[in-house]
């Protein structure tokens, strides 16, 4: 499955959640190694929107029955000192801009979002600078 858009800037927030020990241990199992502590936000192009759709079907987000046969990897929630920290979906894949090289990554769909349109990416590098993207730049992601 390939989910095309382009970069955008997010609410600057998903730091807080990224660095959490217990997130991290999970990502590890997902990634190989642990997520760089923030997303890049990826706006869904209109030729992605099914796929996408998909993966929110598959997250159990969205109604409908999954036509798409990728793997979803279970991101548990927790609570610590009476906060609650939400589960999520992850999604392996690799990430790259226009003609550049495949950078391992994952699309994580968290349980409670906003985002009908916009894949959070995670990767355990800084993809801003390891791709490199700006926002405006066109990316693609392949699904495992």
């Amino acid at each position: 499955m390939r989910i095309s858009g382009t970069v955008s800037s997010g609410l600057g927030r998903a730091h807080v959640f990224m660095a959490q020990k217990h997130y991290q241990s999970q990502f590890k199992g997902v990634l190989g190694v642990g997520a760089w502590p923030g997303t890049l936000n990826v706006e869904v192009g209109s030729e992605s929107l099914g796929e996408f759709s998909q993966l929110r079907v598959i997250s159990g987000l969205d109604e409908g029955l999954p036509t798409e046969s990728v793997e979803p990897l279970r991101i548990g929630g927790f609570e610590r000192d009476g906060k609650s920290f939400g589960g999520a979906t992850a999604f392996r894949g690799k990430i790259r801009n226009s003609g550049g090289e495949w950078v391992d990554c994952a699309i994580l769909i968290p349980d409670l979002t906003r985002h009908t349109s916009t894949a959070e990416v995670i990767s355990g590098a800084f993809l801003r600078e390891s791709l490199p993207c700006s926002n405006g730049d066109l990316v693609d992601i392949d699904l495992n």
